[in-house]
């Protein structure tokens, strides 16, 4: 290392640090929280200048810690303490605009003496804690009724007790769930773990209660990080990381303590050392039979080389530390324990009350009053209220980072592009490692369709902070749209990460392409119509794969794809037991375990409508001679980009009113009203009462010779038919039709029509009229004429 230590503390709990440990905190943006059961404390590590400035709150045995930006739990001897970030309070401290963060006590809950150790926030929110109770042996969570719920325990413990009976002490969360834990030992007597502590210690998936790895010296804070499994091997003061697919693990950095407690961020590991002495507890490790000195701090490691790149160290008053977590975005919090005087003063109310609370008018608002009420506004969807309060911020102080950075995700959401670049750039250009800002300016560019801009956006946003769902799976959307399809379909399994997306609760293993030739797979749909349309392609091909394929579906779907091949069973959710499935996939994953390229997309049209091709829907036809044209001018209005792929039923006027057609209206809901305010003059048909799901509909389209419509479900459908379909695109349209090409590789028989700016459905409709008009002068059996 460059850097030497520089002392920052001259009392009982004095700590030294080298010197870019400070400079590292603040290029990363956030700050850290330790605690520590021997000395009674809960520490905040703060980068103050040129100095790491250690805070200390007194509890009583603090161990197991979970954090986020807005809460901070922690398990203390008998209780579990909630602290909840209260930003306004910050302006209350002193030095006045020197906090960004401030965690108020909101409630305790008593679970008595049970050895809390690890804790973790579950869900795709953190809205659940989950944490070990070590001396029960299993995993927990709260309840308002009960001291604690047991949640899972090792197959290999009979009965809980207060004994210690494995001494179980680490939790990994991945995908939002409880996964891994570490056990000192595979026991189950009372303390039974001690006899072999030095390598008794196993490393489990409690997802199927597999033992990974044995023999461990005494391991401890597994954690899942991009995408492979890490622990701690505290015997050897060591971090390891493990090959899933062997049960080995790898070395990757040996620090000179007893590792407990652990936090990743960006190519960083920040590890908790203890200084542990020779003791009943710790004799006969590997680390205390050697004479190397031992330390007590948090050492910082670079994932990728395995070297220690700073570190605090405790000189006096700490000897042990047991949790490390980040505090994301916070550069200088505070947490306050029994401050009666500031928890008295301080509230914290419900939006639909502070709108109707009578403000104080003596004391003028601080920067902070200004952020808080921007953010209760921006969260009630009042734009332009919180612009107009961000921008208040930034009058009181320019380089108010956080007001400027939620100043440009008002003007993006807003689409007022100019002005959120304006603010999004000087934000990175003031803090280098936002990586929030760097993902909504590739957002920016992608809109701009400035792809390859727009990627490398997103690639270095996820470089300051790999563990960021949205920008993985934006720069996976992003690279599918640019045709870099392998890349794409890897990066976009991210969305089970993404508060948009509920993962699929089920106790069975994921399918990753291997072989299940003996095995019953369950595919489940996960997103939109569309998509499930588009994807079901698949099926054909994964029944090939294994034993029998089972389908997970809605109902307006399900007399549909009854048609596809090779499907064995159809359920509507909720219907299935886990009993009738060895295995399950989410259906848009397929082509990611597949591995699908531009080239290789399953095409052999149609694939849907087998069964229902003899028994098209009878049309009323007026004019029998004329090409019938069925037509959709809306999707499903919850649809995020709705506002744009959709357009109004008068767009349709310059088609509608062509001579030499019959046209019918596929539109179906509150939507289809429109049609009561065409003009007399024009002959359509509306087949929305006879269109019950979408086998209905397929059945209306084989009676048809073309499809006109926006972005839907219906477009996807006469593609999966293989009638010719021609699809009206908007600027901002969807990754799957690529870009600068008027053909679809998903759809031989469709045509698309797109728009050069954003919302012109003028130009898109007069493009579409005289490519209708042209179609006269061929014959109706000219198939290409219409593709």
């Amino acid at each position: 290392m460059t850097s030497s230590p520089t002392a920052t503390e001259q009392h009982p709990l004095r700590s030294v640090h080298t010197n870019n440990f400070p400079y590292l905190l603040q290029q990363l943006g956030i700050s850290l929280v330790v605690s520590t059961y021997q000395a009674g404390k809960l520490i905040l590590l703060r980068a103050d200048n040129n100095v790491i400035n250690t805070h200390f709150r007194t509890f009583q045995k603090p161990m197991g810690l979970a954090a986020t930006r807005e809460k901070i739990s922690l398990g203390s001897a008998h209780q579990i303490f909630e602290l909840r970030n209260v930003p306004a309070v910050s302006q209350k401290l002193d030095p006045p605009n020197r906090h960004d963060a401030c965690f108020l006590p909101r409630k305790v809950h008593f679970t008595g003496d049970i050895d809390i150790h690890e804790m973790a926030y579950v869900g795709n929110n953190a809205e659940e804690l989950w944490f070990i109770n070590t001396r029960f042996s299993c995993l927990c969570t709260l309840d308002e009724v009960h001291s604690f719920v047991p949640r899972w325990r090792p197959d290999f413990i009979s009965a809980y007790d207060l004994t210690d009976r494995c001494h179980l002490n680490g939790l990994a969360i991945r995908n939002q769930q409880p996964r891994y834990v570490t056990a000192l030992g595979e026991t189950d007597t009372p303390g039974g773990w001690r006899k072999n502590k030095a390598n008794g210690g196993i490393l489990i998936d409690i997802s199927n209660n597999q033992i990974l790895c044995r023999g461990l010296s005494m391991p401890h804070s597994p954690r899942w990080y991009r995408e492979q499994l890490w622990f701690l091997e505290s015997g050897y003061g060591s971090l390891a990381k493990v090959d899933l697919s062997t049960g080995k693990w790898e070395t990757i950095a040996r620090v000179p303590g007893f590792t407990r407690g652990i936090e990743f961020w960006g190519d960083f590991a920040f590890i908790g050392l203890s200084q542990v002495r020779e003791s009943a507890v710790f004799s006969g490790l590997p680390l205390t039979k050697s004479n190397e000195p031992r330390f007590c701090g948090v050492w910082v490691v670079n994932i990728n080389t395995g070297e220690t790149v700073a570190f605090l160290r405790f000189e006096e008053g700490v000897q042990e530390v047991f949790a490390v977590s980040v505090l994301p975005n916070i550069r200088f919090p505070e947490v306050i324990d029994w401050d009666e005087n500031l928890l008295r003063s301080s509230y914290v109310l419900p939006d639909e009350a502070l709108k109707e609370t009578v403000q104080p008018t003596d004391t003028p608002r601080t920067i902070n009053d200004y952020l808080q009420l921007g953010n209760q506004a921006y969260h009630q969807r009042d734009l332009e209220t919180a612009a107009k309060h961000y921008l208040y911020c930034l009058e009181l102080d320019p380089n108010f980072t956080i007001a400027r950075y939620n100043l440009g995700v008002v003007y993006l959401e807003q689409e007022k592009s100019d002005l959120a670049f304006q603010e999004l750039k000087e934000v990175v250009a003031n803090d280098p490692n936002y990586a929030e800002a760097y993902n909504n300016l590739g957002i920016l560019y992608h809109r701009r369709h400035e792809l390859s801009t727009a990627i490398a956006y997103f690639r270095h946003a996820i470089s300051l902070r790999y563990e960021f769902p949205d920008a993985h799976f934006n720069m996976g959307m992003t690279l599918l749209e640019a045709g870099e399809f392998l890349s794409g379909w890897e990066a976009s399994e991210w969305r089970w990460k993404t508060p948009k997306f509920t993962p699929f609760q089920c106790p069975h293993p994921q399918w990753q392409g291997e072989d299940i030739s003996n095995k019953t797979l369950l595919v489940h749909t996960e997103q939109g119509a569309g998509d499930a349309i588009q994807f079901i392609r698949y099926l054909p091909l994964v029944a090939k794969k294994c034993r029998r394929v089972l389908l997970c579906c809605t109902e307006d779907l399900k007399p549909l794809f009854e048609t596809v091949e090779g499907l064995n069973e159809i359920y509507l959710p909720g219907e299935i037991s886990t009993s009738a499935f060895d295995t399950y996939i989410p259906l848009m994953s397929l082509p990611y375990v597949l591995q699908t390229t531009l080239e290789t997309i399953p095409n052999s049209i149609p694939y849907l409508g087998k069964g229902l091709i003899e028994q098209p829907l009878s049309l009323p036809e007026p004019k029998s001679n004329l090409p019938k044209i069925g037509f959709v001018w809306a999707g499903s209005p919850t649809h995020n980009n709705d506002h744009h792929r959709s357009c109004q039923l008068k767009d349709f006027l310059p088609l509608l009113e062509l001579e030499g057609f019959c046209f019918y209206s596929l539109q179906k809901g509150e939507k289809a009203n429109a049609l009561a305010t065409l003009p007399n003059t024009l002959s359509v048909i509306d087949l929305s009462p006879r269109l019950n799901n979408y086998a209905d509909t397929a059945k209306a389209i084989q009676a048809l010779d073309l499809v006109i419509g926006v972005d839907t479900s219906v477009v996807h459908l006469a593609g999966a038919l293989g009638k010719p379909v021609w699809t009206l695109l908007c600027y901002a349209s969807d990754w799957r039709w690529l870009l600068d090409r008027n053909d679809s590789p998903w759809y031989p028989t469709m045509r698309l029509f797109r728009q050069n700016t954003l919302d012109d459905w003028k130009s898109v409709m007069e493009e579409v009229k005289i490519a209708l008009s042209s179609v006269l002068i061929h014959p109706l059996s000219a198939r290409n004429s219409w593709i």
